[in-house]
């Protein structure tokens, strides 16, 4: 039988409980169609990279699915009619990965950094604008500035050379 990752994106206003209330929905509908799921991640709520549906917000959640192409129609069918699903996204695989998804490692990795007290400053190197103090002032590294000749001296000097 086929694998299948799929994720769905849920309106932001509804509650997490809801969101179980559609995966256990959607489970029926796979199971009526003899397939079956092996891996429930709730992601949780995410911004998302632009408005859908005037939401700047989902509840994220992913399924691995073993089942046939028809329940994973009807099942895409009843989420495309359902006005609490924005989007959703199903792909074939060879295989499902073991343990967490991605997103839950990086969610991990996060945490980890949170309870180790890690704070990795303002990017490009910790404090002010682009980077943290370099030991003196922004041009005063160079040393002193050389004078060049004007144009118009550097023209009349090769003028009377001629």
């Amino acid at each position: 039988m086929p694998l299948y990752e799929h994720v769905f994106l849920a309106r932001q206003d509804v509650t997490a409980q809801q969101v179980e209330a559609l995966v256990e929905q959607y489970r029926g509908v796979i199971e009526a169609g003899g397939g079956a799921f092996r891996k429930v991640e709730p992601w949780g709520v995410k911004s998302l990279a632009y408005r859908i549906k005037k939401n700047r917000k989902a509840h994220f959640t992913l399924l691995n699915i073993e089942a046939p192409p028809a329940a994973i129609a009807e099942m895409e069918r009843q989420m495309g009619i359902s006005e609490d699903v924005l989007r959703f996204m199903t792909i074939r695989v060879e295989i499902h990965e073991d343990g967490p998804s991605a997103m839950m490692q990086k969610r991990d990795r996060d945490e980890r950094r949170e309870r180790d007290g890690f704070d990795r400053g303002g990017g490009f190197g910790g404090g002010g604008r682009f980077g943290g103090d370099r030991g003196g002032d922004r041009f005063g590294d160079r040393g002193p500035r050389r004078e060049r000749p004007r144009e118009a001296e550097a023209a009349t000097e090769t003028t009377e050379e001629n």
